[in-house]
């Protein structure tokens, strides 16, 4: 496989998730992070990404999502909800409602393997890049969005 691929719009971009979490299923990654303001044009409620998910995730796994907000996410992305609500407690969720839209990342990031990294979110253009450099700067770039982050989008909600 080459070490880069241009991404040149939002089916591409859908598609390059898809294998990316396809091949974690299949390579074993340890760690993933998936980043984005809101998630609307991720594939993360479709059978085969929530399938994918399910084959990769274990005990030894961890999930990390990070958005602007989580809002609409449980209407979008019901599957991937319902997915999560088994596995919260490796699959975790991070905020940043003090960032704008546009200073949220779109990126995947295996650390050590592979980053889709989107620097046109409006035209969905960007690169996915499988060399050491580019995934250790996306990891730097995503310590230090975390910092900034809080918890959030539990698993469940506590009423009274």
């Amino acid at each position: 496989m080459d070490d880069t691929q241009a991404i040149s719009g939002r089916s591409e971009f859908q598609a390059a998730v898809r294998a990316a979490l396809a091949e974690a299923a299949a390579a074993g990654w340890r760690e993933l992070f998936l980043c984005d303001p809101d998630f609307a044009a991720w594939p993360l409620g479709e059978r085969v990404v929530v399938e994918s998910l399910e084959q990769w995730i274990g005990a030894r796994h961890q999930l990390t999502i990070v958005a602007r907000h989580f809002d609409d996410v449980p209407r979008r992305h019901p599957r991937w909800v319902q997915w999560r609500s088994r596995w919260g407690h490796v699959a975790h969720c991070r905020a940043l409602p003090e960032l704008s839209a546009d200073d949220v990342p779109v990126m995947l990031l295996a650390p050590g393997a592979l980053v889709l990294n989107i620097a046109d979110p409006l035209h969905y253009r960007g690169l996915l890049a499988r060399d050491a450099a580019s995934t250790r700067l996306a990891k730097e770039r995503l310590d230090a969005i975390l910092q900034r982050s809080i918890e959030a989008f539990p698993v469940t909600t506590l009423g009274i």
